[in-house]
C-alpha cells in the first residue's frame, strides 16, 4: 500500500485509527510519497519508516528526513511553545530507507506509474505526484476548502518563492494536458475536478500576492503585529471577494494563518531586495 503525505506527528494516533478502519495497520504502508518535508506533510515519516515503509521526497529534502535537527529547530523559531502540541515528535529516517526524486521520475505503483513533477514555490524542495488521471498537488496547488471555490496561496517562510510558482503552475498545467488529468488533489484540502478554474485562481493568487508585496512591504517599519493585521486583512477582503466569509473564512484561517503568511511574504521580499 502506498501513502501520499504522512501528516504530522501528532497526527499518528488518527493515522492508525484510519488505517484500522479498512483492516490496516502501519505496517501495510510499504511505500510513502512526501511533497516536501514540512511537518504538516512529513512529519510522521519516520514512524512509517519504523514499520517498514520506504519513504520517497525530493532530492533536496533527503538530507533533512534523515536528520531533522535543523528542520525542527526552525520550526520551533516560528512555533515557540506550541510546537510540541502542534506537531508532535519526528524520528530520522534511516538513509537506506530513503529515495531521492528527480523532475519526471517514474515509480511503479500497482501496474500504473506515478510520475514526480518538480514544483518549487511554495518550498524548494517540493513535488507534485501524477497518478492516473488526478495530480496530487502538495502546497503548490493552494489550499482550498471543500465545497469552496477559494484558493489561498500557503506562504509560510522560509522559502516562497513567487517566480518559481509562476513556473510550477505552468508546469501542473502542461502535465494536465500530457496526463489527461481530471483531477487535483491539493493536501489542504479535497479532491476538485474544475483543473482549469482552479489553476486560474491559484494565478491570481501568485500575481494577488506579488503585487500585494511589491506596494506595501518596501520601507514597512510599523513592526511586526501591524503587518500581521495587514496581511490579515488582506486575505479576508480577498476570501470574502470569493464568498468565503464567517465559518468558512474561519477554516481557511486555521488551515493556512495570515501571521505565518506574514512572514512568508516579509522574507521573500527581504530575499527579493537583497
Amino acid at each position: 500500500m502506498a501513502l501520499i503525505e504522512t501528516g504530522p506527528g501528532s497526527t499518528v494516533p488518527m493515522l492508525q485509527a484510519r488505517l484500522a478502519a479498512r483492516g490496516l495497520t502501519p505496517a501495510d504502508v510499504s511505500e510513502v510519497f512526501l511533497t516536501h518535508i514540512h511537518l504538516d506533510h512529513a512529519g510522521a515519516a519516520g514512524h512509517l519508516a519504523r514499520h517498514g515503509a520506504t519513504i520517497y521526497a525530493h532530492h533536496v529534502g533527503l538530507p533533512h528526513l534523515s536528520d531533522p535537527a535543523r528542520l525542527l529547530a526552525s520550526a520551533r523559531r516560528i512555533y515557540g511553545d506550541d510546537m510540541d502540541a502542534l506537531w508532535g515528535e519526528m524520528h530520522p529516517v534511516p538513509d537506506d530507507q530513503l529515495v531521492a526524486l528527480n523532475d519526471g521520475d517514474t515509480v511503479p505503483l500497482g501496474g500504473e506509474p506515478l510520475t514526480a513533477l518538480d514544483t518549487p514555490g511554495h518550498a524548494s524542495h517540493h513535488m507534485s505526484y501524477v497518478l492516473g488521471d488526478v495530480c496530487f498537488t502538495g502546497d503548490v496547488g493552494g489550499v482550498r476548502m471543500p465545497e469552496e471555490r477559494h484558493v489561498e496561496l500557503p506562504l509560510a517562510p522560509p522559502e516562497i518563492d513567487l517566480d518559481a510558482w509562476r513556473e510550477s503552475l505552468a508546469a501542473l498545467r502542461a502535465a494536465a494536458d500530457r496526463h489527461g488529468l481530471t483531477h487535483l488533489a491539493p493536501t489542504h484540502f479535497g479532491l476538485y475536478d474544475d483543473l482549469p478554474a482552479h489553476f486560474e485562481r491559484l494565478e491570481a493568487a501568485i500575481e494577488t500576492a506579488d503585487d500585494w508585496a511589491a506596494r506595501k512591504l518596501p520601507g514597512w517599519d510599523d513592526g511586526d503585529e501591524a503587518l500581521q493585521d495587514a496581511v490579515t486583512q488582506w486575505m479576508r477582503s480577498r476570501a470574502s471577494d470569493h464568498g468565503v466569509d464567517g465559518d468558512a473564512w474561519d477554516r481557511y484561517e486555521r488551515a493556512n494563518p495570515s501571521w505565518m503568511a506574514a512572514l512568508g511574504l516579509r522574507r521573500y521580499w527581504t530575499t527579493q531586495t537583497a
